[in-house]
């Protein structure tokens, strides 16, 4: 049997020569090479959908590769998609990058210039261990195993528009449907999940932004419990520390999050900054919020322009939510979506700000009541994002999530699903 390749260079010219050379292997299957990182994750997420058989067995990942930093994708890869193997090409090879590699989750790690020989002596090892862990997790398994969380980021057109309240509701939604469910307050400098959720805890996001290997307890240590059972990690009390917390801290935080929870939630604020931006790169579903007026809309748009030229996002990558949606206003989602080039969600969130002052103010917007139709539309707009688990009856119309005080049901869409 052949063993698949992917190659993962930026360069034109490095692209030709490690191609040029892979081709020479014996057994070996080259793919066509990606050329960014994203591109990178966004083919294995592809070929993970599919089957864990469709993924390839090596992934060689050139030092140059962008705009991810190269050890930060060999552990994004590595922790996404345990059983293709990582192959560092690089110039640097020194023993401290060597561990800094293995540290990463790479499993081998070639010299540039490159030799034949040593290429084929890794590819051989690594293919070889990506066998016995296909073999371990079986052929029906789940690709990603534990590691494959769904990280949903919400942000704001500009401030106000509901960004904050819309995560929060998403992640309520996903953790009384049975979910495993971290709340992140990425808003560095004026997050208010906690104001909203009436919390008082003195570690934060920026607890975590020095330490490179984050394990289970040090993030457990960094995680406030919620009465609802969300796991929140909070932004800093002291708004100036946001800065400690860079676009590479961020990426460690965000996978360490997605190797422990079913549904990770990022309120990132309506400013971006270094660590918003790698949070909502590295985002499954990144939607952005906006309301039905002429400014909103507006900075929507800024914000997509923005994502595609700083190359955080695509415009046709990210989901507007319409919040405070009446049938009057003129500017109706439709007209969104040409206008931002974005898809809408089908799920609209109405204009019924009265349902929501009495929580907001008192801190407490988990104990919002079920039959606003707030809280319905937005844990229906959960639905539709998939971050919700189906009820085990999932028959009759309206089923009631489990734990929900009062019965809460997910509005269906007009093709009739949940």
């Amino acid at each position: 049997m052949s063993t698949r390749i992917l190659p993962a260079v930026g360069d034109a010219d490095d692209v030709r020569s490690l191609t040029t050379l892979i081709g020479q292997l014996p057994d070996v299957e080259p793919l066509a090479p990606v050329t960014d990182s994203t591109q990178l994750v966004d083919t294995l997420s592809r070929l993970a959908a599919e089957s864990l058989d469709e993924l390839p067995e090596v992934v060689v990942v050139h030092e140059r590769i962008g705009p991810v930093p190269a050890l930060e994708l060999v552990r994004e890869v590595a922790l996404r998609f345990p059983a293709a193997g990582v192959i560092l090409v690089t110039s640097d090879a020194s023993p401290g990058l060597f561990q800094a590699a293995m540290d990463y989750g790479a499993r081998g790690l070639v010299a540039l210039p490159l030799s034949y020989e040593e290429l084929a002596s890794r590819v051989q090892a690594v293919a070889q261990w990506s066998a016995g862990v296909r073999r371990h997790l079986g052929a029906g398994s789940d690709p990603v195993g534990g590691a494959g969380g769904t990280v949903v980021t919400v942000s704001g057109a500009k401030g106000g528009v509901g960004a904050t309240l819309t995560a929060v509701q998403l992640a309520l939604a996903a953790q009384t449907s049975g979910r495993a469910t971290a709340l992140v307050d990425m808003d560095l400098q004026t997050g208010d999940v906690a104001s909203y959720l009436d919390v008082q805890f003195r570690r934060s996001v920026v607890d975590l932004a020095a330490i490179h290997d984050i394990s289970p307890r040090v993030l457990a240590d960094a995680v406030f419990r919620h009465d609802s059972g969300l796991a929140l990690l909070l932004a800093p009390a002291e708004g100036e520390r946001g800065e400690e917390v860079t676009d590479r801290a961020a990426r460690h935080i965000v996978s360490a999050l997605r190797s422990r929870y079913e549904v990770v939630v990022i309120d990132c604020g309506a400013q971006l900054g270094g660590a918003g931006a790698a949070a909502v790169e590295m985002a499954d579903r990144a939607l952005l919020v906006t309301t039905p007026d002429v400014i909103a809309v507006r900075g929507a748009k800024r914000a997509v322009r923005m994502w595609d030229r700083l190359e955080i996002r695509k415009a046709e990558e990210t989901t507007v939510v319409v919040n405070r949606h009446t049938r009057s206003t003129e500017i109706q989602p439709p007209l969104i979506a040409r206008i931002t080039g974005t898809a809408v969600a089908a799920t609209t969130v109405p204009a019924h700000f009265k349902e929501l002052q009495g929580v907001v103010d008192a801190g407490r917007v988990h104990e919002l009541e079920a039959k606003s139709s707030v809280k319905q539309a937005m844990w229906a707009l959960a639905g539709e994002l998939g971050l919700v688990r189906a009820p085990e009856s999932g028959g009759h119309r309206g089923g009631r999530l489990r734990g929900d005080r009062g019965a809460v049901s997910f509005r269906r869409r007009r093709d009739g699903t949940g």
